[in-house]
């Protein structure tokens, strides 16, 4: 699975200098042998891999956020990457888990995520997740069922709402991911 992962992060094309920084930082700590997956919560080893997977509805140009409950902050959803465990199967685990869906990639973006960082977490059990960015299919008409553990609620936001939100009430990386996004679909 380390060499799944390393191909997965080395296939990423970066947006930004800040995204070659942290692809390179991955493939280093990937090369260096660290230990990938999240053992015990919160933070067994402090730095481990997650998703993000971000509902895109074409028809409407909107993307799902949801209001997590840890961090208190407007996120994708997501999840942390279970042991030898494919990123893409935690996509389709954690969107069957948060959102009691189905996750289907998109054709603009495919099964590869679309961005790759690495942060350190908001909250009182600070650690750094390394995040693949994955975009699936959304339908904003549809009312999700989602998982009132990880989250109060959810909503649809264009691009440009989320690129006008303060970038303090929601991933530090979030609107890179939307600027790489909307740039992606440009082409």
């Amino acid at each position: 699975m380390r060499n799944t992962i390393y191909r997965l992060v080395e296939d990423i094309e970066p947006f930004d200098r800040l995204e070659e920084l942290h692809k390179n930082e991955v493939l280093k700590w990937i090369e260096e042998g660290h230990p990938l997956f999240r053992i015990s919560k919160p933070d067994n080893p402090p730095k481990h891999l997650a998703t993000y997977f971000v509902l895109y509805d074409r028809d409407n140009l909107s993307l799902l956020l949801i209001d997590h409950i840890k961090s208190g902050l407007r996120l994708p959803s997501g999840g942390h990457v279970d042991l030898d465990e494919d990123p893409k199967e935690t996509t389709i685990r954690e969107a069957n888990e948060e959102l009691k869906i189905a996750a289907e990639f998109t054709e603009e973006f495919g099964e590869n995520p679309l961005l790759i960082t690495s942060t350190i977490t908001n909250g009182h059990d600070k650690h750094v997740d390394v995040t693949f960015w994955y975009i699936i299919k959304g339908d904003k008409t549809q009312t999700l069922d989602f998982d009132k553990r990880e989250m109060t609620g959810y909503s649809w936001m264009t691009p440009d709402e989320i690129l006008a939100m303060d970038s303090k009430n929601t991933d530090p990386h979030m609107h890179r991911f939307v600027q790489k996004m909307t740039a992606t679909l440009a082409k």
